[in-house]
Parts: C-alpha cells; sequence; structure tokens
C-alpha cells in the first residue's frame, strides 16, 4: 500500500512557476508508476504528467508539454512536478496518484492518490 501527501501548491502570476512535491510511504513506491492530476471546479480530473517507475519514461498532456517537467526519486520516495511558465488555465486542485501497472494517462487505473493541492494562478 502507497500513502501520498502533495505540497507545494499556492497563488503564483500568470508566467511564473511553482513545484508541487509529493511524498509517499510504503515499502513497495519504487514498484509503482507515478501521475499528476488536476482538477478544476466544474471540471473532470485531467492528466497532466506521469513518469515510469523506473523514472526512465514520462508522458505529458498536451497542454502542459515543455512547461512542466516530472521527475521521481525513488530512494526519497519523491515525486516532483515542475511548473514553468505558468498560465491562468493551469489553476486547479493537482493531485498525485500510483499506479502498479504502467504510467497511464487514465484515472481510473491509478490506485492510491493524495488528497490534492491547490495551484491558483492569477491573470
Amino acid at each position: 500500500q502507497v500513502q501520498l501527501v502533495e505540497s507545494g501548491g499556492g497563488l503564483v502570476q500568470a508566467g511564473g512557476s511553482l513545484r508541487l512535491s509529493c511524498a509517499a510511504s510504503g515499502r513497495t513506491f519504487r514498484t509503482y508508476a507515478l501521475g499528476w492530476f488536476r482538477q478544476a471546479p466544474g471540471k473532470e480530473r485531467e492528466f497532466v504528467a506521469s513518469i515510469s517507475w523506473s523514472g526512465g519514461s514520462t508522458y505529458y498532456a498536451d497542454s502542459v508539454k515543455g512547461r512542466f517537467t516530472i521527475s521521481r526519486d525513488n530512494a526519497k520516495k519523491t515525486v516532483t512536478l515542475q511548473m514553468n511558465s505558468l498560465k491562468p488555465e493551469d489553476t486547479a486542485v493537482y493531485y498525485c496518484a500510483a499506479d502498479r501497472d504502467s504510467y497511464s494517462d487514465n484515472p481510473s487505473s491509478y490506485d492510491y492518490w493524495g488528497q490534492g493541492t491547490q495551484v491558483t494562478v492569477s491573470s
């Protein structure tokens, strides 16, 4: 079992940067693929980025490609999302999730979720 806790959200102006972190507990952390999702008010949860268990493969939504970077440190049991050139449309609650099978873009395939952290980008 994996427990996930996100941090690093906040309020930032358009064009600014934020770095989200997700701390995990559980002995099998390094065997899970990890993903970041977001959900804006009145909208469905959407995929942002994911990373394989080894960190060797990453996958990004087109809307964040070139602006966001996902990385993980299996020794520290953390996954981070570096967000640059933020836009007002990036405003959402961001969730970290763990998938025992693959670094999918489908939220239904993920087994464990954090509680989320709010990111607000002002124009």
